[in-house]
């Protein structure tokens, strides 16, 4: 993945993106030892949650500020199988942010093998604690700023 330049307190520095990896468990099999189609939002969750705290937003960052960022839609594009005891690799990509939603693309691949098991994408809105849609840009510009320099 290239590395992306972030400007900080007038400075730039490189920041470069760590995929996140996932070894599949025996429990996230189905009958067949095939993993459950069910296991993969969560593993573009804890992708995510990696991608934010690499940005320098973690998630307990925002839940601390009382902020949150549900999902407002989903979708995944199956490739291929994955089997107990492979490890995948989970590239993300925000792809667009415009304050008060944000979209995620991911890419599921085999870390031994580079094959493509799946694509997805979600989006995300911002909320309150109270469950209140909000504008980052209003809110918590410094947060903002943050996501348009990363996008």
């Amino acid at each position: 993945m290239a590395k992306q330049e972030i400007e900080v307190a007038g400075a730039k520095r490189q920041i470069k993106i760590t995929p996140f990896e996932h070894h599949t468990k025996y429990h996230e099999t189905d009958q067949q030892g095939i993993i459950h189609t069910s296991n993969y939002a969560n593993w573009l969750e804890d992708a995510r949650m990696d991608l934010m705290e690499q940005m320098g937003l973690g998630f307990r960052q925002m839940l601390d500020m009382e902020i949150s960022s549900p999902i407002v839609s989903s979708s995944i594009e199956h490739r291929s199988a994955i089997k107990f005891d492979e490890t995948v690799i989970i590239d993300t990509k925000l792809i667009s942010y415009d304050g008060h939603e944000m979209e995620i693309a991911y890419r599921i691949y085999d870390k031994a093998t580079g094959e493509d098991r799946a694509v997805a994408r979600t989006v995300h809105c911002f909320v309150n604690k109270a469950g209140i849609p909000i504008s980052m840009k209003r809110a918590y510009p410094e947060l903002d700023t943050k996501f348009f320099e990363f996008k």
